[in-house]
């Protein structure tokens, strides 16, 4: 899909609602060059690195690099966000930046700690910040019996039995930009890696955009807290098909009895920590 372009996938599914207010600026015709996606990140507003510079988005360094040429290097030293042309995974990540800049920021920021501390390995509190930044979901809900379903893996019981209570009490907001590109177009299996928030009910009586600013918020706070997310496994994965109005299949209840998909657990870590709840 990579040589045609058209905004359908705006629309195609709520999974990408998120993205609309950066998407709906951007041109109906003729794929999103570096040049574009600055004049609607400048739309956009807000959206600065760590160190209070403007994010600007440049095409991607060629060939051997310096540190400081680096992709997190330079997101953090000058507000340089490298883009590959006609690439999806990058587009997305330019919007993800638009639409969470806050969260973003303080990503890059701890990445670029860690390479300070330690260039010659990743550790595995940067390869946690590296899936949420992939593959992440904001999951936020003022119900805290909700949002344990979530981390016991009951997922029937979620989006079938306590469903109209999910469609109510709970918003499920895509973060990872390798994630929207899977929305694209999704298959049974697609899994996200999610952050749970503890948000007040109030929150629901907000607009869709002013959600996910606050949903940003919360989570750019929750991330620079150093002991929420120490590794991969911190992360609560999240059947994305599942959630209501999300897919057709799951309309039916049968769709929630495929355990290969909606599993019921993982064997347990002896060092895990609790899913973050902010």
């Amino acid at each position: 899909m990579a040589d045609f372009w058209n905004t359908d996938w705006l629309t195609r599914s709520e999974m990408f609602a998120p993205l609309r207010a950066a998407g709906t600026r951007l041109p109906a015709i003729g794929w999103p060059d570096v040049s574009v996606l600055n004049a609607v990140g400048q739309e956009a507003g807000r959206m600065v690195n760590a160190q209070g510079q403007q994010i600007r988005f440049v095409p991607q360094h060629a060939g051997p690099r310096a540190f400081e040429e680096g992709f997190e290097a330079r997101a953090f030293l000058k507000g340089e966000v490298q883009v590959r042309p006609l690439d999806w995974h990058d587009l997305f990540n330019a919007l993800a930046w638009m639409t969470f800049p806050t969260a973003k920021a303080v990503i890059n920021a701890r990445h670029f700690e860690g390479l300070q501390a330690d260039r010659s390995r990743r550790t595995p509190d940067r390869d946690a910040l590296t899936l949420f930044d992939e593959e992440g979901v904001v999951v936020l809900s003022p119900d805290p019996d909700l949002l344990q379903l979530v981390r016991d893996f009951r997922w029937k019981e979620l989006f079938w039995t306590r469903r109209e209570a999910a469609r109510a009490r709970m918003r499920f907001f895509l973060f990872g930009h390798a994630l929207y590109q899977k929305a694209l177009d999704p298959f049974i299996g697609i899994t996200g890696k999610g952050i749970l928030l503890d948000v007040p009910g109030a929150f629901f009586e907000k607009p869709l955009q002013a959600q996910v600013v606050e949903a940003d918020r919360l989570l750019a706070l929750g991330l620079w807290d150093r002991a929420a997310l120490r590794k991969g496994r911190d992360l609560a994965p999240v059947p994305v098909l599942g959630v209501p109005g999300w897919w057709p299949g799951n309309e039916d209840e049968n769709f929630y009895g495929n355990a290969e998909y909606f599993r019921p657990g993982r064997r347990p870590d002896p060092d895990q920590v609790v899913s973050p709840s902010m």
